[in-house]
């Protein structure tokens, strides 16, 4: 191999290896994973916060057990679970079938990975909670201030799926402690089955948000069961987003007219999720 050769081979791998570490910064600046620049309300421990994620851990079609790892994506935990602590709320994780919540090994690469994922992979007490999760059978939501169901590929597989949450879902609704309920991305598919006291859906005729189908279609992963636009819609919901070049940039968040429901669009939208539903919490005498 002649020296031009060489140094052109060397040229290709400097330059791939300077995008590399660069990419990170490009897809943050593109819109992945936005900081929160709004005010942030700082709240007593006295309030308590519920995280509630998947407890399914393969992406596979319908009726099949086989597949890629998946699970909740890192970022749509830590970041609502690090905004509320950091407030100061003491804070809980839940899933469907409690025990060890299965977090989806892709959300961990390094070019998406975020701060609070990092600080998550060091913290010894978010770990346990998310190794032994509490089940959501066995915890009284109306206890909580706020709900909030985090996504992820996994959540498309059990959270609308769960008469369980469905029903808890519905009596924290009415709970006297009046909760703010909400999430992000699949997260939001815990709310369609959730039923008001004359049997519809509760989220009828409420302005809401999850990730979009066009999302979906771009990422090119659509066997899940399960897709929060498609089925919010179905549950008379009023649908919103935004939308971008390639959804999975865009980021919207959506207070309903009551103000009891707060959701986000994807995995970009944590941080406003959880800062605008303790604004709520703040606001209330």
């Amino acid at each position: 191999m002649n020296k031009k050769l060489w140094v052109a081979l060397a040229t290709v791998v400097a330059l791939a290896g300077i995008f590399a570490m660069a990419l990170p910064t490009i897809l943050h600046k593109a819109g992945l994973h936005p900081e929160y620049t709004g005010e942030k309300v700082q709240l007593s421990p006295a309030k308590r916060a519920l995280v509630i994620t998947t407890s399914h851990g393969v992406l596979s079609a319908p009726g099949e057990t086989e597949g890629k790892p998946s699970g909740v994506m890192a970022s749509e935990m830590t970041h609502p679970y690090y905004n509320f602590l950091d407030a100061g709320m003491t804070v809980d994780v839940a899933s469907v079938k409690g025990g060890e919540i299965p977090v989806d090994p892709q959300t961990l690469m390094y070019m998406i990975k975020t701060p609070e994922d990092e600080r998550f992979l060091q913290d010894q007490v978010l770990q346990a909670k998310v190794k032994n999760s509490l089940r959501i059978d066995d915890v009284d939501f109306s206890e909580y201030d706020i709900i909030f169901m985090a996504g992820g590929w996994g959540a498309a597989y059990d959270l609308g799926y769960s008469p369980v949450l469905a029903k808890k879902i519905s009596q924290a609704y009415y709970a006297q402690k009046t909760p703010v309920i909400g999430g992000v991305c699949h997260g939001v598919l815990g709310l369609i089955n959730a039923k008001d006291v004359e049997g519809n859906a509760l989220v009828a005729g409420r302005r809401m948000t999850g990730v979009s189908d066009k999302q979906v279609k771009e990422l090119g992963i659509a066997i899940t069961p399960q897709h929060p636009e498609t089925e919010l819609r179905k549950a008379g919901a009023i649908y919103e987003s935004q939308t971008a070049f390639r959804d999975f940039f865009a980021t919207h968040v959506v207070v309903d007219d009551e103000r009891r429901f707060v959701t986000g669009q994807n995995q970009n939208s944590g941080h406003e999720t959880a800062q605008r539903m303790m604004a709520i919490i703040a606001d209330r005498k």
